[in-house]
């Protein structure tokens, strides 16, 4: 199913996207990654991926977002890119973290050859707890989310299903 937004931008939803995966978990950290991609069948991609956080006992899902397709922003001769937002638990540190991504987005074919560059997978950590990092490798939140329809339109989607499971709870 598809929601078009406006001109450029459209929901999709699929069997994996949104979705509840638990409610709960042990795990000490609450992080928010966004994905997108604009090489291949993303949408594949997008499933092979949740399979293999499934499948990894670091992580524990959560919920994930519809995923919106919008026009790239940066470098601008290239395919519209298909992002969405999964919120996950892991016990890893925000580093260990990022290098655990970093390897599932080479794992996805990813090539890092220009800034905003086209892509088969790119996973941004959008929140990491409440934390805040800057270093050279790192920086929690991700730059410049908050100016980012692909990040917000998802995001909103993923912050009112968490508060309606929550007051289910209740």
């Amino acid at each position: 199913m598809k929601k078009k937004l406006s001109h450029n931008l459209t929901l999709f939803y699929t069997s994996n996207f949104p979705k509840i995966f638990n409610i709960t978990s042990n795990k000490k950290h609450i992080v928010t990654i966004g994905i997108g991609g604009n090489i291949g069948d993303t949408k594949k991609i997008f499933d092979k991926l949740i399979l293999c956080l499934k499948k990894d006992a670091r992580f524990t899902l959560l919920m994930s977002s519809p995923l919106l397709k919008n026009p790239p922003f940066g470098f601008l001769q290239q395919s519209d890119f298909l992002n969405g937002i999964i919120t996950l638990k892991t016990d890893l540190c925000a580093v260990e973290f990022l290098q655990a991504m970093q390897r599932y987005e080479k794992k996805f074919g990813r090539k890092r050859s220009f800034q905003d560059a086209p892509r088969t997978l790119d996973i941004d950590i959008i929140f990491f707890d409440n934390k805040k990092i800057n270093t050279k490798s790192l920086i929690i939140p991700h730059k410049n989310w908050a100016n980012r329809e692909s990040v917000i339109i998802p995001l909103k989607y993923i912050k009112n299903n968490f508060l309606k499971v929550k007051n289910e709870q209740k």
